[in-house]
């Protein structure tokens, strides 16, 4: 998208209580707290939107950081482009550039709020500085590509997937829910005018409001995206059989097992994640047990006739909704990732009885804590078939299921998953 305003030639006279400049200044914490912290997006929130008054603000805050992470390497093509040196990576003049830009070619914000709202960041030649660049690229009508350019280290990771990856990211993604009951799809596909790539599955545009969805209060559905969908319903209907859910919170696939007829036992370290899995129960009028331990540390009172443990990882198959782990992810997380997940996997094996079923998953799509963590599972595999899964959709030969945010794109792409199966 280009820009076509005419730039104006000097700095204009800005006040600094501008409308819409604490939105701005707290899109720029977010943004430095991500690449100079190396925050997520989530934990930076907590204290960078504190100050804003009302959701409208934050959401705009948020957009305007995510936009920046999502799009960082391509702003700042056109910034150096536009620069007689390159900025530091950290300076302020580049952050606040970052995110007009991101406004100008993403958000479609009018050239003169852009200025009016974000140049007030600055004061003095920095001020001049980001007043000229931003002009500079208003007059040669600066326009980002179609697809975002990955990070060199994340390209590098994902080899030949990562041109596909990228063109699923150009946009935020839609809204999914997941159903309680899969047999009202049909019904509540056309009562809410969404669209359904699978049983119990909706899709709904991006940016529609939740709690003012039909049925939100009788319970009838929560939000998951399609993909993280597809671990749990890889098991099947319970018909009143034990499965341990590992690593549970925040709870969706908690949610479906017990919806589908299983015994659920919940488990999680984190016991404010888990507080907010047993509101989710309580309004979509499910059970399960929920236990508060460490995985590495917990012994099973009893025998479970499935395991899923959506393991603990980088996140990176969420990028297009978290675009922040496109540039916090590097060896040392995945090591440490890595090692965990080897560790639960032992310990998830040693508790299956004879004839039990296990399901491992993450939302990653790093090559080691997906395939290669499978490879060493010295389990009888249970490969997932195509019919199992939504159309458009294949297992790999291995009969292993890797999704990322390329695939279904003629419906709003979906996250990044891999999941595997076996039988003991």
């Amino acid at each position: 998208m280009a820009m076509n305003a005419p730039a104006p030639s000097s700095p204009p006279h800005l006040d600094d209580t501008a409308t819409g400049l604490p939105a701005r200044r707290a899109a720029m914490r977010l943004l430095e707290a991500v690449l100079i912290k190396g925050e997520t997006l989530e934990k930076a929130g907590a204290y960078c939107l504190s100050a804003l008054k009302g959701p409208a603000d934050k959401a705009h805050a948020k957009a305007i950081a995510g936009e920046s992470l999502r799009w960082l390497v391509d702003l700042d093509t056109l910034i150096d482009g536009a620069t007689k040196k390159p900025l530091d990576p950290h300076a302020k003049t580049r952050s606040v550039l970052r995110i007009m830009l991101a406004q100008a070619l993403r958000l479609e914000t009018p050239p003169h709020a852009v200025i009016a709202s974000a140049l007030p960041l600055l004061t003095g030649g920095q001020r001049r500085l980001a007043h000229g660049v931003f002009s500079a690229l208003l007059k040669r009508n600066a326009a980002l590509p179609d697809v975002p350019t990955l990070p060199e280290n994340v390209q590098a990771r994902w080899g030949e997937r990562a041109a596909a990856i990228a063109a699923g990211l150009a946009s935020p993604p839609p809204l999914d829910l997941q159903l309680k009951k899969s047999a009202e799809t049909r019904e509540r596909a056309e009562g809410m005018g969404a669209v359904s790539l699978a049983p119990g599955h909706l899709r709904l545009p991006r940016g529609t409001p939740v709690d003012r969805l039909p049925s939100y209060e009788e319970g009838a559905w929560w939000v998951q995206d399609l993909a993280a969908s597809l671990p749990a319903s890889l098991l099947g209907r319970g018909e009143g059989k034990r499965v341990l859910d590992l690593c549970a919170a925040p709870g969706g696939k908690t949610l479906q097992l017990a919806a589908a007829g299983w015994q659920v036992t919940a488990l999680d370290i984190n016991e404010r994640r888990l507080e907010r899995l047993r509101e989710n129960l309580q309004r979509n009028g499910l059970e399960a047990e929920i236990v508060v331990a460490d995985a590495l540390a917990y012994t099973p009172g009893k025998a479970f006739d499935a395991i899923l443990l959506d393991a603990p990882c980088t996140a990176t198959g969420t990028c297009r909704r978290h675009p922040d782990v496109l540039h916090r992810i590097g060896e040392d997380e995945l090591s440490e990732t890595t090692t965990l997940q080897a560790a639960l996997l032992r310990r998830a094996v040693g508790w299956l009885p004879e004839g039990g079923t296990l399901v491992y998953a993450v939302c990653s799509l790093e090559e080691g804590e997906g395939a290669a963590q499978a490879a060493r599972v010295a389990l009888d595999p249970l490969p997932i078939s195509a019919s199992e899964l939504p159309a458009g959709l294949q297992p790999t030969p291995e009969g292993w299921l890797r999704t990322d945010p390329g695939m279904l794109a003629e419906h709003g792409g979906l996250d990044g998953f891999f999941v595997a199966r076996w039988k003991k």
